[in-house]
């Protein structure tokens, strides 16, 4: 069994208040968390800094924990929940971002299953990128994969670049194995002590500099499982023309 936390800061540059936004008659953070019950999960609960997040979820028969406001991460979040709960070091905890409505409840599954049979620190997913724009978008995560399964590095370039193909703008022949790269879905488990870990170590500094916190863990040792998936999943919420495009496909359902 494992736990699924579902981090909900109030404050957000390009949606305030995103947790509490409607999505076909029902905030975002509920959403998210009826998603979230539908999986293995033994437990399910919100960490949120705000208290009117925090009325919504109860409002909602939801389990909701108030953590501090300054974290700079989800995970620290998740952590701080970890302490509060006096979870034991070998407990499974999913993060399941507050703002992916959409989430299949099989791929928190998946990302669980992995640490839960495995002997990884962390687990992730990703997919095979198809498509030579996306695999240049600096805001479409890559990973480099190791040969036994496990992420080698994190980045924000086109990695592992295929320098034969430099300045070319369509798919490259010689792309290995049909695919250019792997994109990075941002859906996380970890071991409760790493997360007890985590909140002690200094930030990377190719973690400052990709802005990827993930990059802390694979410089401090830590190994992170990537579980291959075949497709992309549905999307989240980030900007306003996101919350349209998910509000119409629950209008559609």
């Amino acid at each position: 069994m494992y736990k699924a936390v579902i981090p909900a800061r109030h404050a957000s540059t390009r949606l305030p208040g995103k947790p509490l936004l409607d999505i076909a008659g029902k905030p975002m953070v509920v959403r998210v968390a009826e998603q979230a019950m539908k999986s293995g999960a033994d437990e399910v609960l919100v960490a949120t800094d705000h208290p009117d997040i925090e009325s919504i979820c109860k409002a909602h028969g939801l389990q909701v924990l108030m953590t501090r406001g300054d974290w700079p991460t989800g995970t620290d979040r998740i952590a701080e929940v970890a302490h509060l709960k006096g979870w034991s070091d070998d407990t499974v905890v999913v993060n399941v971002q507050g703002d992916e409505p959409l989430i299949d409840p099989k791929l928190i599954d998946l990302v669980a299953n992995a640490l839960l049979t495995g002997q990884q620190d962390i687990a992730t997913c990703g997919h095979a990128i198809d498509n030579w724009e996306e695999f240049k978008n600096p805001n479409v995560v890559k990973i480099a994969m190791r040969e036994d399964g496990d992420a080698l590095y994190f980045s924000r370039a086109p990695i592992p670049y295929p320098r034969d193909a430099y300045g070319e703008q369509s798919w490259p022949v010689s792309a290995p194995e049909g695919q250019l790269g792997i994109r990075h879905i941002g859906l996380y488990a970890y071991r409760t002590r790493f997360l007890k870990k985590y909140q002690t170590l200094p930030p990377a500094p190719v973690e400052l500099l990709e802005s990827l916190e993930q990059l802390r863990a694979l410089a401090n040792g830590f190994r992170i499982k990537v579980c291959m998936i075949q497709d992309a999943p549905l999307p989240g919420v980030d900007t306003a023309q996101d919350l349209e495009k998910v509000r119409s496909l629950f209008g559609s359902r």
